[in-house]
């Protein structure tokens, strides 16, 4: 409960706070893709039920490239302050397992599948540790590969570890860590 009412109240006062360079950004964006600068994708939710998440787009459409700008907006994180509206909705929380697209988290099995009780996050330990994970996986071979036999497992194991020990302090700690 205090989670819930920690999310809702601070993401309507980052939103209130970062509404106009939100549609600042949202708009430099769009000049840049030449179309809407606002990302939807799919995404695992909580109890494995999809949901449609917000970023900003980094990705010119025609091109199928990360602009310059898009770049710095994935760098400096600031594509995913339109998840803002996600926490809002009930979809997501601050800090929870970063949701996936269909054909991870929605394919756990056993004890893995507690993890799909907990909200999506914008932050979690395993998002921390793989805030490079773009970088980690061009140095590969065979990124899909790596990603599936590497990164995922490990990242399940981490949410699982939060899964059995949430606590409120905790996620402080994690947004702590997060902005800083």
């Amino acid at each position: 409960m205090l989670k819930t009412i920690f999310d809702t109240v601070m993401a309507l006062v980052l939103l209130l706070v970062l509404g106009v360079p939100l549609l600042l950004l949202w708009g430099l964006s769009s000049i840049d893709v030449q179309a809407n600068g606002l990302f939807l994708q799919t995404r695992i939710g909580q109890y494995g039920q999809p949901f449609t998440i917000y970023k900003l787009q980094t990705v010119h459409p025609k091109k199928r490239t990360v602009t310059k700008w898009g770049q710095f907006l994935r760098r400096s994180k600031l594509d995913e302050w339109p998840q803002l509206i996600n926490i809002l909705k009930g979809e997501m929380s601050f800090v929870g397992p970063r949701p996936d697209i269909p054909g991870y988290y929605d394919q756990l099995q056993g004890e893995a599948r507690n993890i799909l009780t907990l909200k999506p996050g914008i932050s979690s330990w395993a998002a921390i540790k793989y805030k490079h994970e773009e970088t980690l996986l061009a140095q590969q071979p065979n990124p899909l590969q790596y990603n599936d036999e590497v990164i995922f497992p490990d990242k399940v194991k981490m949410n699982l570890d939060y899964y059995y020990n949430k606590s409120f302090c905790g996620d402080l700690r994690i947004l702590w860590k997060t902005i800083f």
